[in-house]
């Protein structure tokens, strides 16, 4: 395989080549980053403060909203940027840069979505061991663990691209450099390296998706024995991450579970498990939430006072 690479820029196409169109896209784009950007900013500072809620599920609550604001950050702002800029362009090693970011924190995302299944088993299927089995420490290692898969999956994405020589042409049909829009700029062969950057991806979803399930799995029958009011309470707080999971999970399979191929549909759906996803976290996952809106009141409150 050749290693030389002429080309040191890529240049991003966006959403549209009409740039009204672009600069409309892009004002949404900046209102729905600002929202993510203080919803689950907000949502951090409640649960981190002394004062917000204790529990294990509202510790990785925190973490899963500060990812939601890095994973948005990767793409979100260089898109509202390029808006002002006729040539949209973005350097190769840039380019590797976002890639490596873009799975790290979508990685992360995945395996603390997965934690917190597990969490969501345990209170309810081992409600009289669960503050024994989620102290602290625990959590503290799960959370390590999800970023260190994140860590993982995204350092063996990004050497992956990094192999490979880029000569021309250099006109990305997207607006972020992801594997396989990249990958199909390459000249070379690229057929063992679109395996193995499916098998990479591809087993981080189904070793997830197969943890989630059996986790709900478990739940649900462990509920068929229990009171009506127990349930419900159960059931509600298990929809609330069922919703976030396949609001993530769907786009992100549709997108990464299949041959390395690009497809005109792949930046519409990107945008579900970009800025969708984080943008209605807040909503779906603790604004419902009694305990965490009593949090949100009461630093509020004190920060009227001050």
């Amino acid at each position: 395989m050749a290693t030389t690479n002429n080309v040191t820029e890529l240049i991003l196409l966006g959403f549209s080549p009409n740039q009204d169109v672009q600069k409309t896209i892009s004002v949404m784009f900046l209102l729905m980053y600002t929202a993510i950007v203080l919803g689950n900013g907000l949502i951090v500072v409640t649960i981190m403060g002394n004062k917000g809620p204790t529990s294990p599920m509202y510790f990785f609550l925190g973490y899963l909203s500060f990812v939601e604001i890095c994973y948005c950050s990767v793409t979100a702002p260089k898109l509202i940027l390029d808006s002002f800029i006729e040539r949209k362009i973005i350097s190769l090693k840039g380019c590797i840069t976002q890639i490596f970011f873009l799975h790290f924190f979508g990685g992360t995302e995945i395996f603390l979505l997965t934690v917190m299944a597990y969490d969501r088993y345990v209170a309810i299927c081992k409600p009289l061991h669960y503050t024994v089995i989620m102290n602290r420490r625990a959590c503290g290692l799960l959370v390590g663990a999800a970023w260190g898969g994140g860590l993982l999956h995204s350092v063996g994405q990004t050497f992956l691209i990094s192999q490979l020589p880029f000569c021309g042409p250099k006109v990305l049909d997207h607006y972020f450099c992801d594997v396989h829009p990249v990958l199909k700029l390459a000249c070379s062969d690229t057929f063992l390296i679109g395996v193995l950057i499916i098998t990479n991806g591809g087993c981080i979803s189904v070793i997830s998706f197969t943890v989630l399930l059996a986790s709900y799995v478990v739940i649900l029958h462990a509920l068929s024995t229990q009171t009506s009011e127990v349930r419900r309470t159960a059931l509600s707080t298990c929809a609330s991450h069922v919703a976030v999971v396949g609001l993530f999970f769907i786009p992100c399979s549709f997108v990464y579970m299949r041959p390395c191929v690009t497809l005109p549909a792949d930046k519409i759906v990107a945008v579900f498990y970009t800025v969708v996803t984080p943008l209605l976290n807040p909503i779906i996952y603790s604004f419902r939430n009694a305990e965490v809106k009593n949090a949100m009141r009461r630093l509020i409150g004190r920060k009227v006072i001050w």
